[in-house]
């Protein structure tokens, strides 16, 4: 910093307002101590910084199942969001939870001294131990969520299954079928929840519930047992990689999509418009979601006692795999 100093002609204070963005250097100061910087290759002591500041800068991130599709996104929002705080974040992925992985990981990142914890682990239980930490840092949970729990952003998984439903029951189906992810995911239990209010707005009976893993290949076998049912003519699906699996038993079987079967799913993965037909899914505001994480972390480590937020809400994205019963138009 002082080579910088010297070389740009001016103090070491002045270096320190340029790389803290203050408004007080003027724009021709400003360009020499930046050009300095770029002659010499300086880079910032991030270490020295934190003895002298007492502050990592670092949020630390604790996610399971990074292979599927919402925890992944999650983890790259909270990323992004982290970054354009001015915050790096140190990301610790569990391949499946445990109360000893978990206990691992949250030892890892106060190691790291990180000055706040962001957890993203939709299990109840990986919630319920979650919740009973106690540490000297705040904690947010960005999964599994209900709307009004302080320290936690989420997405209205109930609402979206709603969405999902509503939109097939507009359409003329009267009883949709619904394949739930693993109930001990507490979102796939409120997407459930969010099918099953939408019938009974309408005073309506559910159709057929299957329970499926999440995987494409879970998503198969339950379309194998639904395909031979001619009274199933619509189905919900708790993520797209399923959707993608029970596209494929009804394409096997002849049961034509959508004018015998139509089938949303939920995510909106980056493939769904290319599935055949493209489907019609729920898509998350993941982006939304890191930012609002991260607006509650600033707000916790600024002094705000139990900070909250509304939900995010979710959009349904229509596409050609739903229509009215038997093929008909909308």
């Amino acid at each position: 910093m002082a080579d910088v100093a010297t070389r740009a002609g001016v103090s070491h204070q002045t270096v320190s307002r340029v790389l803290n963005d203050s408004p007080l250097v003027r724009d021709g100061t400003r360009d020499r101590v930046l050009q300095a910087i770029d002659e010499l290759g300086y880079r910032r002591n991030n270490a020295a910084r934190m003895l002298a500041t007492n502050r990592s800068g670092r949020i630390g991130m604790v996610s399971a199942h990074l292979a599927l599709h919402g925890p992944s996104s999650i983890a790259v929002a909270v990323q992004e969001a982290g970054h354009a705080a001015g915050y790096e974040v140190s990301l610790v992925g569990l391949p499946d939870f445990s109360a000893e992985a978990l206990r691992g990981a949250v030892d890892r990142m106060l190691d790291e001294a990180v000055e706040a914890l962001v957890v993203a682990v939709a299990h109840r239980d990986a919630l319920d131990l979650t919740r009973s930490l106690d540490l000297p840092i705040p904690v947010v949970v960005v999964q599994g969520v209900t709307a009004g729990e302080a320290m936690a952003a989420g997405i209205d998984q109930e609402a979206g299954g709603m969405l999902a439903t509503d939109h097939l029951l507009d359409l003329g189906h009267l009883r949709v079928a619904h394949v739930t992810g693993p109930l001990d995911w507490v979102e796939a239990g409120q997407r459930r929840a969010g099918w099953l209010r939408a019938h009974e707005s309408r005073g309506l009976q559910p159709g057929r519930e299957l329970s499926g893993d999440w995987s494409a290949r879970s998503g198969y076998e339950c379309g194998l047992l639904i395909v031979d049912d001619p009274e199933v003519t619509a189905v919900v699906v708790a993520n797209d990689a399923m959707a993608l699996g029970l596209l494929r038993a009804l394409h096997e079987r002849g049961r034509q999509v959508p004018e015998q079967v139509s089938v949303v799913g939920f995510d909106d993965v980056p493939e769904a418009e290319f599935f055949w037909p493209a489907l019609t899914t729920v898509s998350q505001a993941f982006s939304a979601l890191g930012r609002r994480a991260v607006e509650l972390t600033l707000r916790a480590l600024a002094g705000e006692k139990s900070p909250a937020a509304d939900l995010v809400r979710p959009e349904l994205v229509v596409r050609a795999s739903t229509a009215a019963p038997n093929g008909e138009s909308a």
